[in-house]
């Protein structure tokens, strides 16, 4: 017990005590196809930056299949899967298995396959991963299941700082995109103060200022959206008008999205696989 508890300090606080060391979570959603050509780039940037890898789903095109996940997704992504903490995309529920084998390959790492959402701890942060594919689980309103569990995990968890994801967003320019069956959660998480929220589903970049569940600007209690679904998918045209709230926006970015997580702030940073230019970088204070 006495080892365990030493092990426990080691890995949350500094050398010689104080506050908890600066972690990195790393990653993207929307990756890997057998004829991708950017899967493999943006692979070798997680190989280039440590911590966890968060996956935003729809990891292997175009069903999830069990072959697809293990000569598609397992030469690429698959190397870092031992750091990968996921979440599922609509595409995995394309299998006649509902996502067996996207829960085989991850296994405990994807939480529970009657669920898909789960939580852990990075540093100081409190992490949430949920399943934003709401028929498969029951749905994602106020009195489903999983939002019950979620208000659970938060109140259990106080963290000054809260990041959750998963794999649709409930704003994105264009039309299509945009998700409201996810806006459950954001009223949830806005009540217990959380400060980022991540999804893919869109292929591309897209940063939006702090916002309420309702799409208000709000610095003081906002939430910070990213949509970074530029695992390696090819990105499409967009269709309609951009988000007035968007800050940053890059279509056809493959890249990853890293972020520091310290006490009490988060910086970001978007990192564009080889030959390509575009980034996208700031910090910003936890609530």
């Amino acid at each position: 017990m006495l080892l365990a508890s030493m092990a426990a300090i080691v890995l949350t606080a500094k050398p010689g005590g104080g506050k908890p060391q600066t972690v990195t979570l790393v990653g993207a959603g929307d990756i890997a196809g057998c004829d991708f050509k950017q899967d493999s780039k943006t692979a070798r940037l997680l190989g280039k930056i440590g911590g966890t890898v968060f996956n935003l789903g729809d990891s292997a095109y175009p069903e999830g299949t069990r072959q697809q996940f293990r000569e598609c997704y397992d030469p690429t992504w698959g190397k870092y899967k031992k750091r990968t903490r996921p979440v599922v995309g609509n595409h995995e529920y394309d299998t006649s298995s509902e996502a067996k084998p996207y829960f085989d390959y991850f296994g405990w790492r994807a939480g529970k396959p009657t669920r898909g959402y789960y939580s852990y701890d990075r540093g100081s942060w409190h992490i949430v991963a949920l399943n934003s594919n709401c028929k498969e689980v029951g749905g994602c309103e106020w009195n489903s299941t999983q939002a019950a569990w979620l208000r659970g995990d938060l109140a259990n968890h106080p963290a000054r700082c809260t990041l959750a994801y998963f794999h649709h967003p409930l704003y994105a320019s264009g039309t299509g995109y945009d998700s409201p069956k996810v806006k459950p959660f954001w009223h949830i998480l806005y009540k217990h103060h959380a400060d980022v929220i991540l999804s893919g589903h869109a292929h591309r970049y897209e940063r939006f200022a702090r916002m309420t569940p309702g799409g208000e600007r709000s610095s003081a209690r906002g939430i910070r959206q990213f949509i970074v679904g530029t695992g390696g998918a090819p990105g499409g045209s967009q269709k309609g008008p951009d988000e007035p709230r968007v800050q940053a926006k890059k279509i056809d970015a493959p890249g990853v999205l890293k972020l520091d997580l310290g006490s009490g702030f988060y910086r970001w940073k978007f990192v564009p696989v080889a030959g390509r230019n575009y980034t996208d970088s700031g910090r910003a204070r936890c609530h």
